[in-house]
């Protein structure tokens, strides 16, 4: 080895020790001859001190070197001066005398700073991915989600799991999004798919008699980007049979708590988990991902909206459409420009406005004036309405109340842009705060209003509730539930999973009914349908998302800040030049062409 030590493992019971270390330069200092470097390692940093008095030779070296250069140093740990600790390194107590230097590379000038908050464009840390993993926060990332994938690897082998691989290479099945699609060299015309999840082979792994299957999956999707989405991203995939939803659940939920406990303790955790139905997560949040660290639940005033003569309102509920909004406490002092900043943003959300009530005073809110309830123009209602109002969403004086008006699913669209709005205007999730919960009961079935057809609302292989089987067979599909059930955790969707179908005449009819004609089940899906006539035991799983975890663990605004080497919100890889063109000679290897797309 190149090093005795790691330069953030010294500390002062070290003192005395003759140490060799190696590493990158970070800051550079001269103080009138006396040279001090900070040496960087994966551990941390300490500070070398180069006296030309003591070492002629390091010291004039040290004249040369500068930030990111590689070296090695050897020399004796000391304890630093009264006065010059540095509280804000765990080496901070010490310092290491240098005896030698050894310049091991040299560097260019970096593009950026290599410090905690590199005051780069994103673009151009991607560009420099390498330069950008040396600073302290990304690796810190990087080893955070190593210890949750090993935690996660270590309990689940210790319950009898095994972990197996599937292939990438696959047949292309729909899956909620976009295949990226391989071609087949050795069959002309034919072409793999990547897989999006390892859907039918964890359930082909339960009807071989596997059991308990996981797997730390790559997964592929070609699809629009966003802070919280990748091309190419990784999940726990986890698979039982023999098992009920609240086996799987509260798997689930031990191995988080534990997880979480031990890779970030500091982390405030509410447990236990909540189990929150699809239908109450939709009614009291307006999302089926709602955060918890915070109120602001909905309330539905289309009763007492009808009483009022208030166009929006009338027009809205004679269309079908709802009235909806919360309260946010404490706050009708509310000045104009304040809200007329929330109605814009409402309007950027695709809203056509934001009704406000602000009840300024004292005592109940029968008891205040005319004057002290602050309305939206075109409201216009006295007091007694106000109080029945007032009642029906648990409003006090001195508090503001918001209301939207539109049909759904676009109202509780607009009320969760606005909850998380107010939310983080007030600043009332706690950054240090985890809230997870298990939402359930999802629709079976979602209506597709383009398509005019009926969707899965996870995915095709999702059983029905219990009791509902004989219901595929009627009109009213969509109120249809399954055993769906997601973990979210501070407004994030963590993982998705379901109790799966493991009956053939079921899955078929659940095809049937998304539109699958019964030539295309078999060339999609055969291989699962067979399957199933071999004895496919009961089974079910869940596929947490490593990516969306680590980043709320590391408080990153990006998943693309927890995964090494990521893609930008185009696809594009900075630091490869991917996507590019290919030479003509591998296309026709392949049998392909490239034709200019329709416009």
């Amino acid at each position: 080895m190149l090093r005795s030590a790691d330069s953030g493992s010294l500390r002062a019971a070290n003192i005395g020790e003759q140490v060799t270390l190696a590493g990158w330069i970070g800051r550079r200092r001269d103080h009138g001859g006396i040279i001090f470097l900070d040496l960087r390692d994966r551990s941390g940093a300490a500070q070398v001190v180069f006296n030309p008095e003591l070492a002629a030779d390091a010291a004039h070296l040290a004249e040369e070197v500068r930030p990111e250069w590689v070296i090695q140093v050897k020399g004796t740990i000391t304890k630093r001066p009264q006065g010059s600790e540095n509280p804000a390194m765990a080496t901070g107590d010490v310092e290491v005398v240098a005896t030698e230097l050894t310049v091991l590379n040299r560097s260019l000038t970096p593009p950026f700073y290599i410090d905690d908050d590199a005051e780069a464009d994103e673009s151009l840390r991607l560009r420099y991915r390498y330069l950008d993993l040396r600073r302290p926060p990304m690796l810190h990332n990087l080893t955070v989600r190593h210890h949750v994938v090993k935690y996660i690897r270590d309990y689940l082998s210790d319950r009898g799991f095994l972990e197996i691989e599937t292939p990438i290479l696959i047949k292309s099945t729909p899956e909620g999004a976009r295949d990226f699609l391989v071609p087949s060299r050795m069959q002309p015309g034919n072409f793999y798919a990547l897989p999006q999840s390892p859907q039918q082979m964890k359930q082909l792994l339960m009807v071989a008699g596997v059991e308990k299957y996981f797997q730390i999956a790559r997964c592929f999707r070609d699809e629009d980007l966003r802070a919280d989405r990748q091309l190419e991203f990784t999940q726990l995939d986890l698979e039982m049979s023999f098992v009920e939803e609240d086996d799987i659940l509260n798997l689930t939920e031990e191995l988080y708590i534990g997880m979480i406990e031990s890779v970030t303790p500091e982390k405030k955790l509410r447990k236990p988990f909540p189990r929150i139905s699809h239908e109450e997560a939709m009614d009291r949040y307006a999302t089926d991902k709602p955060d918890l660290r915070f109120g602001l639940e909905m309330t539905d005033v289309s009763d007492l909206a009808s009483e009022t003569e208030f166009r929006v309102f009338l027009s809205t509920i004679e269309g079908g459409g709802r009235i909806k909004g919360f309260v946010v406490p404490g706050q009708a002092q509310f000045v104009t420009g304040q809200v007329k900043e929330l109605e814009d943003t409402a309007k950027e959300a695709g809203a056509g406005g934001l009704v406000h009530i602000r009840y300024r005073g004292t005592g109940t809110i029968g008891e205040l004036t005319v004057e002290e309830i602050v309305q939206s123009a075109g409201l216009r209602m006295p007091p007694e309405w106000h109080q029945r109002l007032a009642e029906k969403m648990g409003a006090n004086a001195g508090d503001l109340v918001l209301l939207m008006a539109g049909k759904q699913p676009r109202l509780n669209a607009w009320l969760t842009v606005m909850r998380t709005h107010v939310g983080n205007l007030l600043e009332l999730p706690d950054p240090d705060e985890l809230a997870f919960a298990f939402v359930t009961q999802f629709p079976l079935f979602d209506w597709n209003e383009d398509g005019k057809r009926w969707d899965s609302s996870h995915h095709p292989f999702t059983s029905p509730a219990d009791g509902q089987a004989a219901e595929l067979d009627g009109e009213n599909l969509g109120a249809i539930k399954s055993k769906a059930y997601d973990l979210v955790c501070n407004g994030s969707e963590l993982a998705s999973g379901s109790i799966r179908i493991h009956n053939r005449q079921l899955q078929e009819k659940i095809f049937e009914i998304l539109g699958y004609s019964k030539e295309d089940t078999i060339a999609r899906f055969g291989q699962l349908l067979e399957a199933f006539e071999y004895g496919a035991p009961p089974h079910g799983g869940i596929a947490p998302g490593i990516d969306r975890l680590v980043a709320i663990l590391c408080g990153a605004m990006s998943i693309r800040d927890v995964i090494a080497f990521p893609k930008t919100q185009s696809g594009s890889d900075l630091l490869f030049d991917a996507p590019t063109p290919v030479d003509q000679s591998q296309l026709d290897e392949l049998s392909l062409r490239i034709v200019e797309k329709p416009k």
